[in-house]
């Protein structure tokens, strides 16, 4: 890439991170303005918003993507999944532009989307299909099933009596993810 096009990705990258943490004007035509460029130049480098969105929050997917192997090191698979999920709800709720963008791709992405959506889901079919191996998935069940099951969470208000209703969906999920699972598993960090 040459140096000009590497310098405008990044202004590009630094106006995204800072229009979509402010309230207010989150468009591409508000990004490109901002990072001093056409949108022209913002399309080559970023196809669509929900691609400029994955690359903004990198670093949560990464957390994301390198903590599979992690949790499936150290726990059973079915509390790995859920510590997975309950990460990824977490990231979602800071973050609501990553739930939007996760969001509209959960259901066919865009060929332009695949690419910056792909390590997230690769990250979450490897806890469904070693959650499968074990028998505590349901079988035939998919990431994007899960990702588009897990996708109204996201949304529900911060208030204390709106997360106990996001808790009690979240638990909802994993009971029909995991319908071997006979009670709530312990959370991350506890003894078993």
């Amino acid at each position: 890439m040459r140096s000009d096009a590497r310098c405008n990705r990044l202004r590009i990258l630094e106006a995204a991170a800072e229009v979509l943490a402010a309230s207010g004007d989150v468009s591409l035509k508000s990004i490109a303005r901002r990072a001093g460029v056409g949108q022209g130049t913002l399309y080559r480098h970023f196809p669509s918003r929900e691609a400029l969105v994955f690359q903004v929050y990198g670093e949560e997917v990464d957390g994301l993507v390198t903590a599979v192997p992690v949790l499936l090191g150290g726990l059973p698979p079915r509390l790995a999944l859920r510590v997975w999920l309950e990460r990824l709800l977490d990231v979602g709720r800071c973050f609501p532009e990553f739930a939007n963008a996760m969001s509209l791709v959960t259901g066919a992405p865009a060929e332009h989307c695949v690419e910056a959506y792909r390590p997230l889901l690769g990250a979450l079919s490897t806890l469904v299909s070693v959650n499968e191996a074990a028998g505590t998935i349901s079988s035939g069940t998919t990431a994007e099933d899960v990702l588009l099951l897990l996708g109204p969470l996201w949304h529900v208000e911060a208030r204390a009596e709106d997360r106990a209703r996001s808790d009690r969906l979240f638990e909802t999920l994993l009971r029909g993810l995991c319908p071997s699972a006979t009670a709530r598993e312990a959370p991350a960090g506890a003894a078993p």
